[in-house]
């Protein structure tokens, strides 16, 4: 789905001007050009080029056993992807709380129990005629409605007049089961966010709940077991083609409005239920559609689309699905159904549907398209399971599920007791922080500079790699000058940091200031890059699919301008760096991994990853998937820095309001256990709030 919707120079300046790269140009020569301020569009160049390189080799497999391996590989990096499914099903503990009689059909509101106190809520179509029947999960798009839109209804009563069962269902954090009881709420952005942290992703979580409805639709005596078939648009096509492929029980799948590239996904806004994180690492979209074979796969595709979504970007993975189908000997099983039409799932594409369905799933026909009769539409709220405010009050939402699951994990990290486990522990927990979550962000160990530029505006430039240019000003304080280098980071850009009362007091103070931009923050954000309460949506979920979070790349990015100021001998023994709102999680992270930091300041960052509400007021950047699950929270990434000097003043909650001090009582026992630990309790502190004077004192 598409979603509607100059830098710090004070007195003193240093001129500089640097390029560096990390990638070698030729035979281990590092190329030496002189770098020009970087164009707003570069990062998702980058992310292109990125995926060019990894995919610049693919070909169709060539035999059947060649596809059976690949297909395996798919299928498991997917699962990891998503965080694996539940060893146990919950039961399903299903309920009808209401019917609708109707001609040809009812309509029954269902729940059931998908995952421990999380339910979900359908409407099942369930035709008058006796015995058991082909049946067909809707899944909804991003239309308001959810389950009870007209759009979804429709195909619904279709089906079900042609007596397939019909089950239509809310997506979590969608329809009725959003965190307000009102229909109409968006499941996207800072809501589905909270699941990275725990390694749960939106579309993970929409597949296994799409699998416990088909559980369910088996335990109807109306159902035909091995008849089932999926289908949905928009973003319901995308969970039509990842249940699909995934779920072998499914014979017939039918992604409306839905099917392009993943390369197609990078320059366009797409909700979070449609990122596989690291998906461009394994696969491109035709492996997973590939997936399905040999069962029934109907690609339909509007001519008036969205980009990602066109026709042409729909035939690049085709071009590669029909030799899948060709090796299993059934190439009349795949087809492209192309529609004069904006994005929607209008009359013509259901009846190209029915007639699919009913040719696979029934037996009957030749797949052409089945006329559908006028119909009448139910007023959505009489399809709702919970009419008006009647949805019990502790209904298990995505953030609420999220802190659930985040706090079991964090239950089963034990404490070392001895300082000898501690640096085992510690040694293994930054590894998996540097290489499993955050994707590598090692600086390259070797700097190309050129000479010092001529220029008014004493511009610090480098390249951290091939591709992403930066800009900081390197700037010394008013006299007496103190020893030492403050690198200040914010996420809004350095140019933003002349009405940071922080960095001018730093400044002020008489030390060596360099205020740093980040790639893809400030002057380097690439154009509509926030949507909602999340400022970065479209470069972090680039980010996200290309398998190299956001929170990496600009850790790389501190790391790689480390390296700079210390081959000119400006990153001594005194070296802080003070991490300003979400920036404060980029400065933990690249001081838990790089020991050339010697002090550490956040300021007003976020306390803890874990939040029962979406996030205010912070960046999906720094929510890589699985950090809690694989490394720990903000406390037990901050304990990896001991035990060199931290100091944690202004901490916020996931809702963006400040953590008052019995708030922050226990928010950071792990640091200071550790600190203690090593022997270093006087390196750590966790300050509610200071001015930025009090700050700059702690700096000494």
């Amino acid at each position: 789905m598409r979603i509607p919707t100059a830098l710090f120079v004070a007195a003193g300046v240093l001129a500089l001007s640097l390029t560096l790269s990390s990638i070698p140009d030729g035979a281990g020569r590092l190329g030496s050009n002189l770098i020009h301020a970087a164009e707003p569009q570069s990062f998702l160049e980058f992310v292109r080029s990125q995926t060019d390189a990894l995919h610049l080799d693919d070909q169709p497999p060539a035999t059947l056993d060649e596809w059976k391996t690949r297909r395996v590989a798919i299928r498991r990096k997917l699962l990891q992807a998503w965080g694996g499914f539940p060893a146990d099903d919950a039961p399903l503990n299903a309920k009808v709380l209401g019917t609708i009689q109707r001609d040809k059909y009812r309509i029954e509101k269902v729940i059931f129990q998908t995952l421990p106190d999380v339910w979900m809520t359908a409407n099942a179509y369930v035709p008058n005629q006796p015995g058991k029947h082909a049946a067909v999960l809707c899944v909804h798009g991003h239309w308001k409605g959810a389950k009870q839109d007209p759009h979804v209804q429709a195909r619904c009563i279709g089906l079900a007049r042609l007596g397939f069962f019909v089950l239509a269902v809310d997506a979590f954090g969608a329809g009725e089961r959003g965190i307000g009881k009102a229909l109409g709420e968006y499941h996207g952005e800072m809501v589905a966010a909270t699941l990275y942290p725990i390694g749960r992703p939106l579309s993970g979580l929409q597949v296994y709940e799409n699998q416990r409805a088909v559980d369910y639709m088996l335990t109807r005596p109306e159902v035909a077991g091995p008849r089932l078939g999926i289908t949905g648009a928009s973003g319901g096509g995308n969970q039509s083609m990842y249940a699909g492929a995934f779920d072998e029980r499914f014979k017939a799948v039918v992604p409306v409005c839905s099917v392009g590239n993943y390369k197609a996904y990078l320059g366009a806004a797409c909700c979070m239920c449609e990122v596989v994180p690291g998906a461009l690492s394994f696969t491109e979209e035709w492996g997973v559609l590939s997936l399905t074979a040999p069962r029934a796969l109907m690609i339909v595709s509007a001519t008036r689309d969205a980009f990602q979504f066109s026709v042409g970007e729909a035939k690049k993975s085709l071009a590669f699905v029909r030799p899948v189908y060709r090796l299993y000997q059934l190439p009349g099983s795949v087809k492209h159904a192309v529609f004069e039409s904006p994005h929607d799932y209008n009359q013509p594409m259901r009846e190209a549907m029915y007639g699919w369905m009913t040719k696979h799933l029934k037996g009957e026909g030749d797949g052409s398209p089945i006329s559908e009769a006028t119909m009448e539409t139910e007023d959505p709220e009489s399809l709702r399971c919970f009419p008006g405010e009647t949805r019990p009050d502790d209904w298990m939402t995505i953030p609420n599920f999220a802190a659930r699951e985040a706090r079991e994990l964090l239950e089963l990290k034990t404490a070392p007791v001895d300082q000898d486990k501690w640096l085992t522990t510690a040694s293994r927990l930054r590894r998996t922080l540097n290489m499993k979550v955050l994707k590598g962000t090692k600086p390259s160990s070797s700097v190309s500079v050129t000479p010092p530029a001529t220029s008014p505006q004493q511009k610090l430039l480098f390249e951290p790699e091939a591709g992403i240019q930066l800009t900081a000003t390197h700037s010394i304080g008013k006299a007496p000058q103190r020893p030492g280098t403050v690198i200040v980071l914010s996420l809004k850009g350095a140019s933003e940091l002349p009405d940071n009362e922080l960095a001018r007091a730093v400044h002020e103070s008489g030390r060596r200031v360099v205020s740093l931009s980040l790639r893809a923050t400030g002057e380097h954000a690439p154009p509509g890059d926030s949507i909602r309460r999340a400022p970065d949506h479209n470069t972090a979920e680039w980010s996200l699919i290309l398998g190299r979070p956001l929170l990496g790349q600009w850790v790389r990015d501190l790391r790689t301008a480390i390296t700079v100021l210390a081959d000119r001998g400006y990153a001594d023994e005194n070296l802080t760096v003070i991490g300003h709102g979400p920036a404060g999680v980029v400065a933990l992270c690249a001081a838990a991994l790089d020991r050339r930091i010697n002090h550490t300041v956040t300021f007003e960052s976020l306390g803890s990853f874990i939040s029962d509400t979406p996030y205010e007021n912070q960046r999906l950047g720094i929510l890589p998937n699985g950090i809690v699950r694989d490394v720990g929270d903000i406390s037990h990434i901050a304990a990896l820095i001991a035990p060199n000097k931290l100091t944690i003043c202004g901490t916020v909650s996931g809702s963006g309001t400040p953590l008052s001090d019995a708030e922050l009582d226990g928010t950071f026992d792990p640091t200071s256990h550790i600190y203690k630990l090593c022997g270093a309790t006087g390196q750590f502190s966790v300050i509610p709030k200071l001015s930025a004077d009090d700050i700059v004192k702690k700096l000494n």
